[in-house]
């Protein structure tokens, strides 16, 4: 059987003006994306964005109300079955079984995708090894911490080698180590060309990606590399640092010239029209306040600060 994928030389995900509602609320609305092969391309925003929405969609679990679909070459919403063979998808809440072993709920998801025995043994190996799991085969699901449950979840999702990957906030409450272990396997399976598509509510996560999508309130914001985004951002981003963050922000909060300001661990991301000018005001106001800072200086902005800039001032200076 011809590969639809490799004869089209199409994108391995295609969403065209996707949109669905829900009682009172546009979930997404005329969303349009593509992801390749071998790219890992984030689903970035806040909790009620449409991330999980579009990923239902995607995955064939949920009808959208207009627009078009293809996963792995296939009419998602015309054939839905058959672009199901094609991808996993890794809800939230994946259907890990506690009372099973590790090595049994491989087998089982194996056994769902008709996945011969001696390829199950072989594939598994591999996984767990790249997850760092080779140890806890014999554990109980119910007995693994957060974060190894999440990886015990990819493997399952991937123990019948998809050509996509649709992952639902993977690592929401995962541990550091675990979230590094994780993230390196997505870039293992993005290197043998499979097309990832992830969501998270992590803006630093959306540094990780080849390419990520900005959402807020169902809508597409952005669309493009992180790179190209960051430098495509023509605001500046100040950097200040103060031992009394909070009495910094109350100062400088209705200041002319910023658009969104973030209370940071020890000071302000602020993004103002123009950082030359704003730095020598914000100076004197802070010194004619008596409000303590050590340093302004001008920074690279970050995924987080484009975005929090285009949601809006008024929810940010509030955060």
């Amino acid at each position: 059987m011809t590969d639809p994928l490799q004869s089209a030389n199409r994108p391995a995900i295609v969403a065209e003006g996707l949109t669905k509602s829900f009682p009172g609320v546009r979930a997404v609305e005329a969303l349009s994306f593509d992801v390749r092969a071998g790219e890992i391309f984030g689903l970035v925003g806040p909790d009620g964005a449409g991330k999980t929405t579009t990923l239902r969609m995607l995955a064939g679990i949920l009808s959208p109300d207009a627009g078009k679909a293809s996963v792995a070459g296939f009419d998602v919403i015309r054939d839905p079955e058959r672009a199901k063979h094609g991808l996993s998808y890794m809800p939230q809440r994946f259907g890990l079984y506690e009372d099973l072993t590790v090595d049994e709920n491989i087998r089982f998801y194996a056994d769902l995708f008709g996945v011969r025995t001696a390829e199950r043994e072989e594939r598994s190996t591999q996984l767990l090894q790249a997850a760092g799991m080779s140890e806890f085969r014999k554990r109980l699901a119910g007995k693994l911490s957060g974060g190894m449950k999440q990886k015990l979840g990819l493997v399952c999702a991937l123990i019948h080698r998809p050509k996509v990957i649709l992952l639902d906030e993977p690592t929401t409450g995962v541990d550091p180590v675990s979230r590094r272990d994780f993230w390196r396997i997505l870039y293992e399976l993005a290197s043998e060309g499979v097309a990832i598509l992830t969501s998270t509510a992590y803006l630093d996560e959306a540094e990780r990606c080849h390419r990520v999508a900005l959402l807020d309130q169902g809508k597409l914001l952005f669309c493009d590399t992180p790179a190209n985004l960051k430098a495509g951002m023509s605001k500046g981003v100040l950097s200040i640092t103060s031992p009394e963050p909070r009495r910094l922000r109350s100062e400088l909060e209705h200041a002319d010239g910023i658009s969104s300001l973030v209370l940071t661990g020890d000071g302000l991301h602020v993004v103002v029209d123009d950082a030359a000018r704003r730095i020598p005001e914000f100076e004197a106001r802070l010194k004619s306040a008596n409000v303590p800072f050590d340093a302004i200086q001008q920074v690279a902005p970050s995924i987080e600060d484009l975005f929090v800039d285009a949601v809006g001032a008024g929810a940010s200076r509030h955060a």
